[in-house]
């Protein structure tokens, strides 16, 4: 042994560890490796190697649990020899020991603790990692990252969240594998106490009312602290605190009050929990020494009425007097009546409501109410009006809440409460349905005047759709509807069938399940069934079509097949077939059709079975007639057997034949017999031809005499029969339809001579004198036949030999008769119509999987021998053998230490159903197989601790009970490297649309990816640092952003892009969030006079949905309110008119959307409401400034348009001419005006004008 060995093996985690040592011993020893004193499980890991000399032991990818204690074992009948080795593997740590207990769960921390890991991976824990995660989300939140002990405690929980925790261990080599806890609420162990009673005043001065209440109902699980009583002027609007110490008592003198004043208290209680919510409000007391009577309650009103009822309610008077509330006193009286009627009893009652009870229908009632204290009744304050004791009528109404007008979603096996609050009078009748079916049997439905609820319990994929609730009154009817969808499998799929029969394969086809299950449904199961066998197996669990055509089936063989839809929830039920299916198909047509006989009113016929029945047993046949003076076919009889006789045909007519083979299937093509026939008799002279002159027989036996004869029609056959010692011939018998007959009451010893003579219609024809006879006994019968036995034995037919008899009685075996009988049955049945001529015979027409046995009898001209005895029994069954091979393994994936492979099945199973199959591979370059594993029942497998970049081939072998096949073809060779693939998104149309959230909602956007090696992801959104905004998680196969709380801000383009070396892939996805807009843009000033500004503006960056308009406002700048110019504008611009001149404004504008107004602008630049200056030009074209040509004696007008602010003075000039007495000067605001701030600087323009006259030009 290597003394390395003797200190401790360190290896790294994912390298090989190699144990390994020189055995010596005589005789040669076994040899056992042991782990921790136990033997060592047989993996694809683990490769022991052991020859005479050497043993080794190598384990591939080690991890930490391959760390610890080894021993070598080697013994023989000399001793024991036990080498210890100890292995220690440098890797991440293993999780560590749990549980992971939560203790001290409050509302917002607890407390966790866990224990060491038991495997450190070969280093010491340096520190543990926390995290948390919300349930209601997929991403974990990192706690604490350097925990150094094991126990931690976790703060700024969310009240009543459920979380998970999980902790991992880290040492230098890296973070270990996590431990989880359950989940947890956080929440108080107990909570805030209830309310306590409203406080009551017992003494009352002009600066002091004492004040007392009783404790509440609950302390919350926590004994009361102490109390917080309140009290609040009449006159103010805050609450300020009675007590400054603690307050532990039921009762309080408040001090420091205003006389004349009137307060109200309120008290709460305070636990551990925190505080509970403060009481009702007290009455309204007065600081004052002296006590008056209340004053009138407030506002008494009507709350409900019916045709013997009318309820009230009102408020506690404004004052109580500066006395204790006793009570109030409800009156009534009749509208007609003068006599007011006191409801209540005389003392008054507390509550400030009443229902007055037994009225008359239809009666017009008035009602008051009065306040009482210590110094009396106060003042009555009267309901309004008069109130008439009728039924109040409304319309039914259904008030659904915001969760049930979305999807309700229920996991399958949980509970499914609907509660809806509904209104009407007279109460409505609530009828609860079930779109597109009926209620379930489990649904419980309740019902108040005031809501109904329905309760389903154990829900599932069939309790999915919509749940429509009708109210219904004599005001009216209403409906409302709530969808439900359970999450759950898939049902069955529908309309499931086998089409398209073959004789190896049948196609199946079915429609989508009614009921998804709530998820989208991705893929199928197919499995099959013989039908001699009680258990499925899988064709494809990868269907995504609802078709599939299954190849390679036994063909004749019988079959069910099942067929499931698969969602992320599971298999969901099974849609089978409800018969079974023979894998079959019609017959291939009869062979040749031969005509056997013919006559006036009859043809037989003869024909060979078909060549392939289409895996079906022929069940008949059909033979079909067509005579020529007719184009149809008629069936004209059917027969079991490729022999046929068709009678009752009309004579000299001509008709055409064909045969017709059925199965189960259905019918073959047909065969034609070659050349039409003729009915009509054919006329043979009739004749005769012994066979023997001379018979020999014992006196007292039978004398059994056969002559052919030939004749048509059929001869009419007499017998006569004459003593030899006599010349007289006798006749035996005169109508013989035979060519044999049995001649007996022959006298032992004479002798005989026979003749026999044809007749037919045209009389008797020449006699056949048969050789004299002597009748003697010459043979017996023979012995018995012996050594009966069953040869071979299927499902269908068995074979039969046996030895001839010992003594054939002296005459020739003519044959042999064979019987059988089923082993639980007591009648032995003749198998054989004919004489068996051999010693060997073929029996069919066995029932598969029943058990006979049999008898021969021998047969010569004596008789029947004696019966054999009766043959071992036998089971009508195939016999059953090893599995033909699989098919040649194909290659499905391959990584950089694994390949995986797939096969199908044998094209036979040898008679039993395969068990697994056995894989082995090999280096390309090797002779020896590897054994990958001895048995898989999966027609896939993955073998693994490959070599990188070696290449290998693979074979595979069937397993049946009775052994094991010969190997498959083997593969193609394939190297162990990764397999690359280009990034891919495997996303739907769906994800390729527009998200939209709503504002403080969160979303999640998910992307699905394939890719080899994996890529790496990243995501982007334009100046966004998604790393700090968002929560992104990534998988081998998925990448998903989560956004918290969203805002506008997060609306957008969001890029996820993947790389991995071979290729790269990006796809955007776009979310709006429904929001307020963003402020608008760029606010601007255009045009300016002295009473208004236009004010132009952008639209926001950020719209959060369509934008509706804009809200326009202005103010003065020294100003801080703000004036609404417009309140909205679809338009991007606005004029804002009625300014006051020289004063200096302000502009800003707000977006407004479906969701609600932005935050205002950014203010504009202060803005003056004056005239704006601009210097004037003119506004003229090109052709303007050319000489204007004008004939003699007409009239021009030249026309320069201009602009300026303030509008310029205009000033038209020609040199030595007075224009103002030539011409006519017209101006115009775009042409000529003056202001009140004056003339603006000259601006000249010249025109040159030529007039063509003998004058010359001007």
């Amino acid at each position: 042994m290597d003394p390395k060995y003797k200190d401790v093996i360190v290896v790294n985690a994912g390298d090989n560890i190699v144990l390994d040592a020189d055995i010596h011993g005589k005789p040669t020893p076994d040899i056992q490796w042991l782990k921790e004193g136990k033997e060592m499980d047989k993996t694809l890991r683990i490769e022991v190697r052991i020859t005479q000399k050497y043993a080794s032991i190598t384990i591939k990818d080690c991890t930490r649990l391959d760390g610890g204690d080894y021993e070598l074992v080697l013994s023989n009948c000399g001793g024991t020899k036990t080498i210890p080795i100890t292995v220690k593997v440098l890797d991440r740590p293993g999780p560590p020991t749990g549980p992971l207990r939560v203790t001290g769960i409050m509302s917002d921390k607890c407390r966790l603790s866990w224990s060491e890991p038991l495997q450190n991976g070969g280093a010491n824990i340096s520190h543990y990692i926390l995290e948390k995660r919300e349930t209601s989300r997929l991403s974990w939140t990192v706690v604490d990252s350097n925990i150094p002990s094991v126990n931690y405690k976790v703060t700024k929980l969310l009240p009543d969240d459920e979380y998970i925790f999980r902790v991992m261990a880290v040492n230098k080599y890296g973070i270990g594998v996590p431990l989880e806890s359950e989940a947890i609420i956080a929440r108080n162990p107990y909570k805030p106490p209830s309310v306590p009673s409203t406080p009551e005043a017992s003494e009352i001065t002009k600066d002091s009312i004492t004040l007392s209440w009783n404790a509440p109902e609950s302390d919350g699980g926590a004994e009361i602290k102490c109390y917080h009583l309140e009290k609040r002027d009449k006159d103010g609007v805050r609450w300020t605190k009675c007590n400054r110490q603690k307050l532990t008592d039921l009762h309080f003198k408040v001090t420091g009050l205003l006389e004349g004043h009137f307060y109200e208290f309120h008290v709460s209680a305070e636990n551990e929990a925190g505080v509970g919510e403060f009481s009702d409000l007290s009455l309204f007391y007065r600081a004052i020494n002296a006590t008056t009577p209340p004053g009138p309650p407030h506002h008494p009103k009507v709350t409900d009425h019916t045709s013997s009822s009318v309820s009230l309610s009102w408020g506690k008077p404004a004052t109580n007097g500066g006395a204790y509330m006793k009570g109030y006193i409800v009156e009534m009286k009749e509208v007609s009546s003068e006599e007011w009627i006191i409801c209540t009893p005389p003392a008054g009652i507390q509550a400030t409501r009443l229902t007055v009870e037994s009225l008359k229908e239809n009666a017009e009632y008035n009602f008051r109410v009065c306040a009482i204290n210590s110094e009396g009744v106060g003042e009555p304050a009267d309901v309004h009006g008069s109130v008439t004791a009728s039924e109040k009528i409304e319309a039914p109404e259904i008030e659904l809440d915001a969760d049930l007008r979305k999807v309700v979603s229920v996991r399958a096996g949980g509970s499914l409460r609907l509660f809806i609050t509904i209104r009407g009078r007279p109460e409505p009748s609530v009828k609860w349905e079930k779109e597109d079916g009926t209620l379930t049997e489990r649904a419980q439905i309740e019902f108040t005047s005031s809501y109904t609820m329905l309760v389903i319990d154990n829900v599932n994929r069939f309790d999915s759709g919509k749940y429509n609730l009708t109210l219904e009154n004599k005001s009216g009817t209403k409906s409302a509807f709530v969808n439900v969808r359970v999450l759950d499998t898939p049902s069955s799929p529908q309309k499931f069938e086998v089409k398209d029969v073959k004789k190896d394969s049948v196609s199946l086809c079915w429609d989508p399940p009614l009921t998804d299950g709530g998820a989208k449904i991705t893929n199928y199961v197919v499995e099959k069934r013989e039908s001699t066998r009680k258990a499925y197996t899988t064709v494809t669990s990868n269907c995504t079509q609802t078709s599939f055509k299954v190849d390679e089936l036994q063909e004749g063989g019988i079959f069910y097949f099942r067929v499931c839809a698969v969602n992320e929830y599971g298999f969901g039920v099974m849609a089978e077939t409800k018969n079974p299916i023979k894998v079959a198909q019609v017959p291939m047509p009869p062979g040749k059709v031969t005509l056997v006989d013919v006559t006036k009113n009859s043809v037989t016929l003869t024909w060979v079975k078909p060549v392939h029945d289409g895996g079906s047993k022929i069940i008949c046949y059909n033979v079909e007639m067509q005579p020529k003076s007719s184009d149809k076919w008629g069936v004209s009889c059917t027969v079991k057997v490729p022999e046929a006789t068709v009678s009752n045909l009309t004579p000299g007519e001509t008709y055409s034949f064909r045969v017709i083979a059925l199965n189960e299937k259905g019918k073959s093509e047909p065969q034609e017999l070659g050349v039409p026939v003729v009915a009509k008799d054919i006329e043979i002279e009739p004749s005769v031809h012994l066979l023997f002159n001379t018979y020999s027989v014992k006196a007292g036996d039978d004398l059994t005499v056969e002559v052919p004869v030939r004749g048509r029609p059929k001869p009419v056959v007499s017998w006569k029969k004459d003593e030899t010692s006599r010349l007289a011939w006798t006749l035996v018998h005169g109508e013989v339809k035979t060519t044999t007959f049995k001649v007996t009451k022959l006298l032992k010893g004479n002798e005989y001579i026979f003749r026999v003579l044809a007749v037919n219609k045209f009389g008797l024809g020449e006699a056949l004198e048969s050789e004299m006879v002597k009748v003697t006994e010459p043979y017996t019968i023979p012995g018995a036949p012996t050594n009966v036995e069953i040869t071979s034995v299927t499902s269908e037919e068995m074979r039969l030999t046996w030895i001839k008899p010992a003594s054939d009685g002296g005459s020739e075996i003519l044959g042999y008769i064979i019987e059988r009988r089923e082993k639980s049955g007591l009648h032995w049945v003749r198998v054989n119509r004919d004489l068996v001529k051999d010693l060997t015979a073929v029996i069919s027409k066995v029932r598969r999987g029943c058990e006979y046995e049999f008898k021969v009898y021998a047969e010569n001209s004596a008789g029947l021998s004696p019966a054999s005895d009766p043959s071992p029994s036998a089971r009508a069954e195939d016999e059953l053998l090893v599995p033909s091979q699989p098919t040649k393994p194909k290659i499905l994936d391959h990584t950089k230490n694994s390949i995986t492979i797939a096969w199908k099945k044998p094209l036979s199973d040898g008679g039993a159903q395969i068990l697994g199959y056995s894989v082995k591979y090999k280096n390309s370059e090797d002779t020896e197989w590897n054994v990958a594993i001895q048995m898989t029942k999966s027609n896939e497998f993955t073998i693994s601790g490959l070599t990188t970049d070696v290449q290998y081939v693979f074979a595979v072998k069937a397993i049946n009970k009775v052994g094991v096949s010969e190997q498959s073809p083997v593969s193609e060779s394939q190297s162990a490297t990764e397999r690359k693939e280009e990034p891919v998104f495997d996303i739907d149309i769906e994800m390729r649309k527009t998200l939209i959230v709503k504002h403080g909602n969160s979303f999640t956007l998910t992307a699905p990816f394939k890719g080899k090696p994996m890529p790496s992801v990243t995501w982007n959104k334009e100046k966004v640092d998604l790393k700090a905004r968002a929560s992104i998680e990534t998988t081998e196969t998925c990448t998903s952003v989560t956004i918290e709380k969203a805002t506008r801000n997060d609306s957008g383009q969001y890029i996820v892009t993947l790389d991995n070396g071979v290729g790269t892939a990006s796809l955007p996805v776009m979310v709006k969030v429904l929001d307020t807009p963003g402020p608008p843009t760029n606010v601007k000033i255009t045009e300016v006079t002295k009473d208004s500004a236009t004010v132009t503006w952008e639209p926001p960056e950020n719209d959060g949905g369509d934008i509706l308009g804009y809200s326009v406002e202005y103010k003065n700048s020294e100003d801080t309110e703000w004036n609404v110019a417009i309140q909205m504008t679809k338009s991007n611009e606005f004029t804002i008119s009625g300014l006051t001149t020289d004063v200096q404004y302000v502009f800003a504008v707000k977006a407004i959307n479906k969701v609600g107004v932005s935050e205002q602008s950014p203010v504009s630049e202060s803005q003056s409401a004056t005239e704006r200056k601009e210097e004037p030009v003119f506004d003229i074209d090109i052709e303007m400034r050319k000489t204007l040509i004008v004939k003699h004696g007409n009239s021009f007008t030249l026309t320069a348009l201009f602009k300026g602010k303030p509008v310029p003075s205009v000033t038209w000039n020609k040199e030595e001419v007075d224009l103002k007495a030539r011409a006519s000067i017209e101006t115009t605001e775009t042409f000529r005006a003056e202001n009140h701030a004056g003339l603006s600087e000259p601006k000249e323009m010249i025109i040159p004008v030529v007039v063509k006259d003998q004058l010359g030009e001007c």
